[in-house]
C-alpha cells in the first residue's frame, strides 16, 4: 500500500485476530492500548519482536535482545524465543551466558566468535570448558 492508503485503512477481522495472537505471544495483550513510549525497556523489545513476527519471517537475527532487561524480562524473553521453535529460525548474538543457557537448554549448538572468526562451537558446556575460549574471554 501507499502511505495514504496505509494511514486510512481499517483492519479486517483476520488481521485483528493475528495482532491479538502476537500480542499474547509477546506478553503484551494487557498493554495493547498503551503508547509504545510508556512501555518498559523489556516490553519495547518484545514489541519490536512482535512487529517482526507480524511479517512471518523464516529467520530472526537478534543482536543482544536482552541487554538492559530485568532478570524477569530476560527469563520471559527466553520463554518467548523457545515458543518460536519450529516456526522460525533464530540467530542470537548475546553475551549473557545465563540467557544463552536458558535458550539452549544444554542441547543446542553455540558458536563463539573472536575477531570475526569461529573460536569454538558445540554445546554450551563444552564451549565454556574450551581452553581457547577461557584464554580469550577470561584472560588466563
Amino acid at each position: 500500500r501507499r502511505v495514504r492508503a496505509s494511514l486510512f485503512s481499517k483492519l479486517a477481522g483476520e488481521q485483528l485476530d493475528r495482532i491479538d495472537e502476537v500480542l499474547s505471544l509477546i506478553h503484551l495483550k494487557d498493554e495493547a492500548r498503551r503508547t509504545a513510549g510508556l512501555l518498559s525497556h523489556g516490553q519495547k523489545q518484545w514489541l519490536e519482536i512482535g512487529m517482526l513476527l507480524m511479517q512471518a519471517p523464516k529467520l530472526l537475527l537478534l543482536d543482544e535482545p536482552v541487554a538492559g532487561m530485568t532478570d524477569d524480562e530476560t527469563e520471559r524473553t527466553a520463554e518467548l524465543f523457545l515458543s518460536l521453535e519450529g516456526q522460525h529460525s533464530l540467530v542470537v548474538v548475546e553475551h549473557d551466558m545465563k540467557f544463552v543457557e536458558q535458550l539452549t537448554q544444554g542441547r543446542k549448538k553455540v558458536t563463539v566468535l573472536h575477531e570475526g572468526r569461529v573460536l569454538a562451537e558445540g554445546l554450551l558446556s563444552d564451549v565454556q570448558a574450551n581452553d581457547k575460549v577461557v584464554e580469550v574471554y577470561l584472560g588466563r
